[in-house]
């Protein structure tokens, strides 16, 4: 095992936790060359810290490739700003939700199993109270994401 400033063990954790986070503490010391007790006090620090606040699913290439995604721009009523946005936060198929600049307040990413559910969702959110208008542009391929 090699001694290693604990802020380069962290960023080389960190790289393989985003990788696959499942990883189990033995096959990470390994990687890095540490001892799992290093590893253990590692994440006890980066969650302490609020570096690492949850651990999350990656979808498989197959089942992303089936996705239909669109971006929609929603333009607010400003006094339904937050009850609209609490809304489209609770719906799952919501991916993404981004507070903008401009004529629109939000671009919301939203992803859905096929076509006709993709244009329901865009219905419901164009329907939502507070509302004013949405602009909506379906996703057809992705060229570079990281």
């Amino acid at each position: 095992m090699t001694t290693r400033a604990p802020e380069e063990i962290d960023l080389q954790l960190l790289a393989l936790l985003r990788e696959d986070s499942r990883r189990n503490v033995s096959e990470l010391a390994t990687a890095l060359g540490v001892s799992r007790t290093t590893i253990y006090s590692s994440i006890e620090r980066l969650e302490r810290h609020e570096t690492i606040v949850g651990y999350t699913v990656r979808l498989g290439e197959e089942y992303d490739r089936r996705q239909v995604r669109a971006h929609v721009m929603i333009k607010l009523y400003p006094k339904a700003t937050q009850a609209t946005q609490d809304q489209l936060v609770t719906m799952p198929e919501v991916a993404g939700l981004y507070a903008i600049s401009g004529e629109y307040d939000l671009i919301a990413i939203v992803e859905a199993p096929h076509v006709n559910r993709l244009n329901d969702l865009l219905d419901l959110i164009g329907a939502m109270e507070g509302v004013e208008r949405t602009t909506s542009s379906v996703i057809l391929a992705t060229k570079l994401q990281r």
